[in-house]
């Protein structure tokens, strides 16, 4: 089981360190953590992960292609050609496209999700329709062989669901199991549904204030360029 996960600098450490903690426990898992140079790469929680492999010494067909999301660092990779045209051509090959959060933006500007419904973090979902995918509300979404999860926590149930998929349910269970995972949050506001109106409209202000209009046409220009199946 080949799984090649993308890092990049800037990128939010639980979109990758959730699913990869439970896909690492697939039958015969083996994981690439990929960018363009192999080293220490800065994340936005202020701590390191490690490229254990660069763009040019990769698998060229991977069983499943994943990308995490970010904030600032993620919208800026969506003009990074080297970056987007490394997902397209390695999303080709893959059995398997997925991504968290954010992370499908960079799918959709690889021209990976035309077509698909797919999901990402609640404040940019419905971003997707700009690279022809159709944004789809949940935690993970599976649409045949591309597979999406919401926001950064959302990143542990998207990856015990396709264990679950790849494995069968009794392999998820046992994971789940291991990781003890048993959510109990101590307040119930992690969705704009659950969340009062005013902190609802404080993170939307929030966001508004800091660069809204900036990576909206970040992605604009992002989607002109993306491929399209013919």
């Amino acid at each position: 089981m080949k799984i090649q996960m993308l890092v990049y600098p800037g990128m939010t450490p639980l979109d990758l360190i959730g699913p990869a903690q439970a896909w690492a426990r697939l039958p015969g898992a083996e994981l690439q953590y990929v960018w363009k140079t192999v080293g220490q790469i800065p994340t936005d929680a202020g701590l390191s992960v490690v490229a254990t492999n660069s763009f040019s010494d990769t698998w060229k067909e991977p069983d499943i292609l994943f990308v995490p999301g970010g904030e600032a660092a993620t919208f800026d990779l969506l003009e990074d050609r080297a970056t987007v045209d490394f997902l397209a051509a390695r999303g080709e090959k893959a059995d398997w496209v997925t991504s968290v959060c954010t992370g499908s933006l960079l799918l959709g500007a690889a021209g990976l999700l035309t077509g698909y419904q797919a999901t990402s973090h609640w404040l940019m979902r419905d971003e997707l329709a700009q690279f022809g995918a159709i944004p789809t509300a949940g935690r993970w979404v599976v649409d045949r062989n591309r597979a999406t999860g919401g926001g950064v926590t959302a990143g542990i149930d998207f990856g015990l669901m396709l264990v679950g998929l790849l494995a069968g349910e009794d392999r998820a269970c046992v994971t789940q199991l291991m990781m003890e995972y048993a959510p109990s949050p101590p307040f119930r506001s992690g969705s704009p549904e659950e969340a009062r109106p005013e902190t609802l409209a404080y993170v939307r202000a929030t966001w508004a204030a800091s660069g809204e209009e900036r990576v909206r046409a970040q992605i604009g220009r992002a989607a002109e360029l993306a491929p399209r199946p013919q």
